[in-house]
């Protein structure tokens, strides 16, 4: 069973930046895609972007397009996202999201998510 750990949060001024990691972890088992949610208060869990390991292609949410930056490591089975120009509406738990394989099966994981709060 594969496990996620986010780290990077924090709190951030509007117009600053922040870096979060997401590394997955376990056996026999290879990535089909990562990327991440969030989840503002109040309000229900949205996808932000997602990096898929077997071909050069990632999505984002238009509300993120421009400002986010989603890239990854497949040897260290690792997504980083890269936040610019955080506004207030950005805070959220931001959970990494992943779909994999083990053998034959493929299965779908999330992390426990890292708080991120935009705020002066």
């Amino acid at each position: 069973q594969v496990q996620l750990v986010e780290s990077g949060g924090g709190l951030v001024q509007p117009g600053g930046s922040l870096r979060l990691s997401c590394v997955a972890s376990g056996t026999n088992f290879r990535i089909i895609a990562m990327g991440w949610d969030r989840q503002a208060p109040g309000k229900e869990r949205e996808s932000v972007g997602m990096a898929y390991f077997m071909t050069p292609s990632i999505n984002y949410a238009d509300t993120v397009k421009g400002r986010f930056t989603i890239s990854r490591d497949n040897a260290l089975n690792t997504v980083y996202l890269q936040m610019n120009s955080l506004k207030p509406e950005d805070t959220a738990v931001y959970y990494c999201h992943a779909y994999y394989y083990e053998d034959v099966r493929h299965f779908e994981v999330w992390g426990q998510g890292t708080l991120v709060t935009v705020s002066s």
